[in-house]
């Protein structure tokens, strides 16, 4: 018994002096977040290399048309805080994953609830979705996988998957335009002229409602209190909207507030306006 004891005590003593090796993942963990509008995308998946190996095609490390979990290690997971719109399809607010199924021209792409860390769970899963991405072929090679945000407007991002000189874009599109405009009719009954212009602003870069935007914008620059950059706003809407000589004498003023300020990009820009309109 003495002895059993001893040996016990060894045992631990061993764990407490050497303890276990501690190295780091091949695979490197990573977290990317997007707000997009109201609504918060964040992905957090592993990173594999290449190291010298060929990824796609049939002789490469994931053969066409064959199931990959879109990362390493664990599950790839896509969280979103309120729903989205995919190619057409509705995403609710919630935690999803993704595989993949790599080929030369078009990917086959599976959305899943995430349920399990383990991807090999979802293979025998019916998906929530499925969608086809075209294959975008880069100039040059990219060594790490990464996943990324592009083109992130008020209400829209594409999610880019790059790795070795293949990129695939999926196409996100938030679902909070309506509640939006709720929001701005609401606040509008009591306004301040910095709602009239994030409100504007908003109408005007989404392409929502122009004559509503120009409506909310002349609330703004009717004063002569009005500030250059409300000012530039409200000429590039009157362009958008193809007024052009309105958005001419707009820019004129705008230009005279812009160099008062000093603030030489709005000055470049409402040039830029007035040249292009006044050919």
């Amino acid at each position: 018994m003495k002895t059993l004891y001893i040996t016990i005590v060894l045992l631990f003593s061993y764990i407490i002096v050497y303890p276990q090796l501690k190295i780091p993942s091949l695979s490197s963990s990573s977290e990317v977040k997007q707000k997009v509008g109201l609504t918060e995308i964040t992905i957090e998946y592993s990173r594999p290399s290449r190291r010298g190996r060929i990824i796609f095609g049939e002789s490469g490390l994931l053969p066409n048309k064959e199931v990959w979990r879109t990362g390493a290690n664990s599950a790839t997971k896509i969280i979103f805080s309120k729903a989205v719109f995919i190619k057409g399809n509705v995403l609710g607010k919630g935690i999803y994953t993704i595989l993949s199924f790599p080929n030369d021209k078009i990917w086959k792409m599976k959305w899943y609830r995430y349920t399990d860390s383990d991807w090999n769970f979802y293979k025998d899963k019916k998906p929530v979705f499925e969608i086809e991405l075209p294959v975008i072929k880069m100039n040059s090679k990219v060594e790490t996988f990464e996943i990324h945000f592009q083109d992130v407007t008020l209400n829209s991002t594409d999610i880019v998957l790059e790795w070795e000189q293949t990129k695939i874009k999926v196409p996100v599109r938030v679902k909070e335009n309506e509640e939006i405009l709720k929001s701005i009719d609401r606040v509008l009954y009591g306004p301040s002229s910095f709602d009239f212009y994030q409100a504007a602003l908003y109408l005007h870069e989404t392409k929502t409602n122009l004559n509503k935007a120009l409506m909310y914008i002349q609330k703004v620059t009717k004063s002569k209190e009005a500030l250059f950059f409300q000012v530039t706003r409200e000429a590039m809407i009157l362009k958008d909207l193809g007024k052009n000589k309105e958005a001419v004498k707009v820019a004129k003023r705008a230009l005279l507030l812009s160099e008062k300020a000093k603030n030489n990009d709005f000055v470049r820009l409402n040039e830029n306006v007035i040249s292009a309109l006044e050919k």
